[in-house]
């Protein structure tokens, strides 16, 4: 038999204590929650102290307890781990079938974030050496959300965003960019001819989590550049199975 694990009960008496005050919907105080839980009443106050300080209960007015804004975090982290899971097998598959690294981003708080990166030995990801909320236009992963935004919401995006020249190729100016991406004839695909990295090119496409714009997109080696038009038929089918699985209810 192997050894029993190391456990630490004045985690596992915290975690009852959260347990306790999330059945009572309009709060609990301390002497009925260390009833509850079997704690002595000085034990319940310093723990009850503790996670109020950190945010993960909150102390009403009237001395009651309930959870805090960082279990509302918790949460909302949670659902979002789980939409992942659900299009992390499609992610695999296309990275497997085009032999290239899949990258999914979304567009939150005003800014273009990668959120999953499925690559491998035969499918290298591109080294982000410069984060994607300094390199939207230089991608293809963050023009295919620019493409998506209405005029106010690009001038928005344009006006908080300095366009780096990162490559020799890279368009550094608003009017080309926008040109572009109205102009692309791979539409609703849009590609990064080495305007990130040198040697590497990329081809995305738009993808929505219910109400919340992303994209989905692969990388490739410059020597795969005659691959374009058969990676985007693949991409836009795929694109449907992720915004389709992403926007299903929790």
């Amino acid at each position: 038999m192997g050894a029993s694990p190391t456990l630490i009960s004045s985690v596992q008496r915290a975690f009852r204590l959260l347990e306790a005050a999330s059945a009572h919907a309009t709060g609990a105080p301390a002497k009925q929650l260390a009833r509850e839980t079997g704690l002595p009443l000085g034990t319940a106050y310093h723990l009850l102290r503790t996670l109020v300080h950190d945010g993960y209960l909150r102390k009403l007015d009237d001395g009651g307890f309930v959870l805090g804004d960082r279990v509302q975090s918790l949460n909302a982290g949670g659902r979002s781990q789980a939409l992942l899971t659900r299009v992390r097998p499609v992610l695999s598959a296309l990275r497997d079938e085009l032999s290239s690294a899949a990258y999914l981003t979304f567009y939150e708080d005003g800014e273009i974030r990668v959120s999953e990166v499925v690559d491998g030995p035969r499918a290298p990801r591109v080294d982000l050496w410069v984060g994607f909320e300094d390199a939207g236009h230089a991608t293809a992963l963050g023009k295919a959300v620019l493409r998506e935004l209405d005029d106010e919401g690009r001038k928005e995006y344009l006006s908080r965003h300095v366009l780096n020249d990162l490559t020799p190729h890279t368009v550094t100016t608003p009017v080309e960019l926008i040109r572009r991406l109205e102009t692309t004839p791979l539409a609703p695909a849009m590609t990064d001819l080495e305007e990130y990295a040198l040697g590497t090119v990329c081809v995305a496409v738009p993808v929505y989590s219910g109400g919340t714009l992303g994209s989905l997109g692969v990388s490739m080696p410059r020597s795969r550049l005659d691959r374009i038009d058969e990676v985007r038929g693949r991409l836009l089918p795929t694109a449907d199975r992720v915004t389709r699985s992403l926007s299903l209810t929790m």
